[in-house]
């Protein structure tokens, strides 16, 4: 279960995981709040039924009556296996499909705690209890979990995102014609939100383009932060250079008209643009944060600055600039990285594994 199927990583993650699950041994349904989203057609084409759970609160009657429905649905198709794939649909998906004895629960924690309200944060021990297990999307998020007392350690379940390689890969690309003249083109795509610090990203720009007057700026995504990023780019006098594109349902032309791609987030637990981003051939940076340095090993295939310190990222996109031949070795490593480290097929392996060994604990393998 997700929210839906539209933009956000987990939304995504559920769609790619659904649809590359070997139909020999699983059969996936999947169920969702809200319908339609840019991932559905993808989903139906795979022959995959999509079902919606429609909540509107956890305190009204709409999430019984949704309850009700998961339960009639997990009886009539002998579901075996519930996952929940964001804290909403843990919230709402553990307890009814306990409630309806379904043999396996999995729920997922891919962020930090300390992210979430306060309703979130009293109320996910519950679903933890309720769970036999528990998805962490990266080790740093594992060991956030493992330093709680009320927290089950022996459910945790380290899932790295994965990345479909025969979509995100480096290829010739013509850039637009605003960039046809760019030295480099440093970039980001993302939900322009304020944790993810993308005017770190500007100001940083802004004093490296003293050294490189031809590198321009790209920054691919929508949210509320685009008008404060667009007065801020004027302010510094960098708007000539700096161009804004809105969400993109297809951001892999995108990713490879970037050369340097920054992650500035103050919080991350294992970012799906980054790796995205590292699969399509960008020379990746990174805040030190979360599971980002479990994608980018400084140095090597990458660079990473300290969170607190704006001017860190400045003087590592400094670096990146000036070293062409670095920029190179590193992009490359990156690349293989993606490919052979963090694939998609490693991915549903990983959980394809996991569904295994919860089944065969209560004796339902092969049934």
């Amino acid at each position: 279960m997700v929210r839906s199927l539209g933009h956000g990583g987990c939304e995504r993650d559920a769609a790619k995981l659904a649809i590359g699950l070997d139909r020999s041994r699983f059969f996936p349904h999947v169920g969702v709040f809200e319908p339609g989203g840019p991932r559905a057609p993808d989903v139906e084409t795979a022959g995959i039924p999509i079902i919606q759970f429609p909540v509107n609160s956890f305190v009204s009657l709409s999430a019984f009556r949704a309850a009700r429905l998961l339960g009639k649905y997990v009886r009539e198709n002998g579901i075996k296996i519930v996952h929940a794939f964001d804290v909403p649909t843990d919230l709402f998906a553990a307890p009814a499909a306990r409630f309806e004895r379904a043999p396996v629960v999995v729920t997922a924690q891919l962020s930090y705690r300390s992210m979430y309200d306060r309703f979130g944060r009293i109320t996910l021990p519950f679903t933890d209890w309720l769970a036999d297990a528990v998805v962490v999307n990266s080790h740093a998020v594992a060991e956030s979990l493992k330093r709680s007392f009320v927290f089950p350690k022996r459910k945790i379940y380290v899932c790295h995102n994965g990345v479909d390689v025969r979509q995100f890969y480096p290829a010739a690309h013509d850039r637009p014609s605003e960039l046809t003249n760019a030295s480099i083109v440093v970039g980001s795509v993302c939900v322009m939100r304020s944790e993810k610090r993308m005017d770190w990203v500007v100001r940083a720009f802004a004093k490296v383009r003293r050294f490189d007057p031809r590198i321009h700026l790209l920054l691919v995504g929508s949210g509320p932060e685009v008008p404060r990023l667009q007065k801020l780019v004027g302010e510094l006098g960098i708007g000539d250079v700096s161009h804004f594109v809105p969400a993109q349902d297809d951001v892999v032309p995108w990713l490879r008209t970037i050369d340097i791609y920054i992650n500035s987030s103050w919080t991350e637990s294992f970012p799906n643009g980054l790796l995205e981003a590292m699969a399509c051939g960008c020379f990746p940076i990174g805040s030190r944060v979360g599971g980002i340095p479990e994608l980018i090993s400084h140095g090597e295939n990458g660079l990473v600055f300290d969170p607190s310190d704006e001017d860190d990222l400045a003087r590592m996109l400094r670096r990146a600039v000036a070293d062409a031949a670095f920029r190179e070795q590193a992009r490359e490593k990156a690349t293989a990285a993606a490919r052979e480290q963090f694939s998609m097929t490693k991915n549903i392996e990983a959980m394809q594994s996991l569904y295994e060994r919860l089944l065969a604990e209560r004796g339902l393998l092969g049934q």
